[in-house]
């Protein structure tokens, strides 16, 4: 008899980890499993490559106004759910006021312990195994039926700061806790404590196939003689900022760079920095784009220039291409990449950082060495889902 396998998602836009979960459902062996995917809302430029075996459960509507406007909503009657964040954003910015360093993310779980008590069951169906695959993690606690539940851990929890007290209690009622490197493992046992014995490692999954084929749907005509390219939301973990003060100290040098920045979000930010440094001719937003593949196939050298990363999915895929990458030094910086074999760390400095890459630039031997390591190093973590399959068996 198959396994009944569970997994949320809140929705499928352009993201990390809404690309790690496909790895995940590509990888996973249907004569073994049949597979739920439940998703809050039923969008996303990433919704056409679920897999066709998994049963995609219908949405719920209620389950829609977690990530909605809060103005929408009241609209549409959703009274409860509103009040329920409008407290929470109230007692993040509460919470906020005590903090001395680390980025506030205490919202999300003020958030699902005021809304969850209003949503309905998502499912009667017991299942061996159910994922919660990101935040909130209170709906598979709560609403979901299951023999084995896993909260997965996509973030580096040292530079961040939450409601601990809170939080525990949450992933407190999980059997396992999943996160995506030894290093987000340590940092997040660091913050708790009393959960490390629950806290396993499974890597991201990705298609190597998959990145390699939709790099071929496409030939962007990138102009410049050096292309960069950085890929990922623009927030403040991912550094965009950052990115164009590096790159006005490579035009500075007198390096001919062109970089790209791929994604969305907080796009003022970025615009904002490409204005103060002058760099409209060397800083290019492409937006998003939901293949960022045949760009990354058409760059010279792929730059993540985090403030802080759980594992970049994009890093890998860069990798999976055969791109020479930069990675800044964040926290979990060496689980991403082996320094001066597969790819470069350089410090979050501006200067050290442009300093880095400049070298990288000029180094083609460096390039060529990069280029070879990865060719002979398997980046997909296929094999991860065995993990999976243990945690029922």
């Amino acid at each position: 008899m198959k396994k009944r396998l569970f997994i949320s998602m809140q929705y499928m836009e352009i993201g990390g980890a809404e690309r790690s979960l496909l790895g995940l459902l590509d990888s996973l062996d249907y004569s073994e499993f049949d597979v739920d995917l439940f998703l809050y809302r039923h969008s996303g430029e990433l919704m056409q490559f679920i897999p066709a075996q998994v049963n995609l459960l219908p949405e719920i509507p209620i389950y829609t106004t977690i990530t909605r406007p809060i103005v929408q909503i009241l609209k549409e009657g959703y009274w409860k759910i509103a009040w329920g964040r409008l407290r929470a954003k109230r007692l993040a910015k509460r919470f906020e006021k005590k903090q001395t360093s680390g980025e506030n993310a205490s919202i999300f779980q003020y958030v699902a312990d005021a809304t969850t008590r209003y949503l309905p069951q998502i499912s009667n169906v017991q299942y061996d195994l159910a994922i919660s695959f990101i935040m909130p993690h209170n709906i598979v606690k709560d609403k979901v039926n299951a023999k084995c539940k896993v909260a997965w851990i996509h973030t580096d929890y040292s530079n961040i700061a939450i409601d601990v007290e809170r939080e525990q209690t949450t992933w407190g009622a999980y059997n396992y806790i999943a996160a995506i490197s030894e290093d987000a493992k340590r940092e997040f046992s660091l913050k708790f404590p009393a959960l490390a014995r629950k806290v396993i490692v499974i890597e991201n999954i990705l298609s190597v196939n998959f990145v390699r084929g939709q790099a071929l749907l496409e030939k962007p005509n990138l102009a410049g003689d050096i292309k960069l390219l950085t890929v990922g939301r623009f927030c403040y973990p991912k550094a965009l900022d950052q990115a164009v003060r590096i790159c006005a100290q490579l035009v500075k040098s007198g390096l001919p760079v062109k970089w790209y920045a791929i994604g969305y979000g907080d796009q003022d930010t970025v615009e904002k920095a490409i204005e103060e440094c002058n760099m409209q001719d060397h800083f290019i937003i492409l937006g998003k784009k939901t293949n960022p593949y045949p760009y990354i196939a058409a760059c010279d050298i792929y730059v993540q220039p985090s403030r802080y990363e759980g594992k970049a999915v994009t890093v890998r895929e860069a990798q999976i291409l055969g791109k020479p990458v930069v990675i800044t030094a964040f926290q979990t910086s060496a689980s991403q990449l082996t320094n001066n074999f597969d790819g470069l760390i350089v410090p979050m400095d501006v200067d050290e950082a442009a300093h880095g890459i400049k070298t990288l630039i000029e180094d083609k031997q460096l390039q060529a060495t990069f280029r070879k390591n990865m060719a002979v190093t398997d980046y997909g973590n296929a094999g991860e889902v065995e993990r999976i399959y243990n945690l029922i068996n």
